[in-house]
């Protein structure tokens, strides 16, 4: 490996340290949906978006909340003995990707057919810390 190739790889391997993040992949709900309840909490702190997808009517907000759970818990696991308050998480970045589509068909008049495509998609969910926290704790 060069020089260059293994210093962008050490440099990639330590911001994977300081990125907290969740996916869930092939949700049979579409794109279109998700990403107007990821819209909705694009930004905002995981409080404020916590309470925005528990009470929200979506079909959508359900597994978007349980994936912010799971973002959390993977936060915690790399700052342990770190509040999550103190931290000021939040949601950085959300992705919906489309995902795999499936085709059936359905019978239509004079001996037709019309194609109907039931969509799924992936969301990937990044957390950021308004404030910067030490993942060292020391006990004095």
């Amino acid at each position: 490996m060069g020089v260059r190739k293994h210093n962008r790889a050490e440099a990639m391997k330590e911001a994977k340290k300081t990125t907290y993040f969740a996916k869930l992949n092939d949700v049979p709900t579409s794109p279109r949906k998700m990403r107007i309840v990821a819209d909705m909490v694009r930004g905002i702190d995981i409080e404020n978006a916590l309470a925005m997808l528990k009470h929200s009517p979506k079909e959508a907000s359900n597994r978007l909340y349980k994936l912010l759970l799971s973002a959390i818990a993977n936060w915690e696991a790399k700052n342990e003995g770190a509040r999550m308050e103190e931290a000021q998480l939040y949601i950085k970045d959300i992705f919906v990707d489309s995902a795999r589509q499936l085709k059936r068909i359905r019978t239509a008049p004079q001996g037709r057919a019309h194609r109907i495509r039931k969509r799924s998609n992936h969301v990937t969910l990044y957390l950021g810390s308004r404030v910067e926290v030490n993942s060292e704790v020391t006990n004095n």
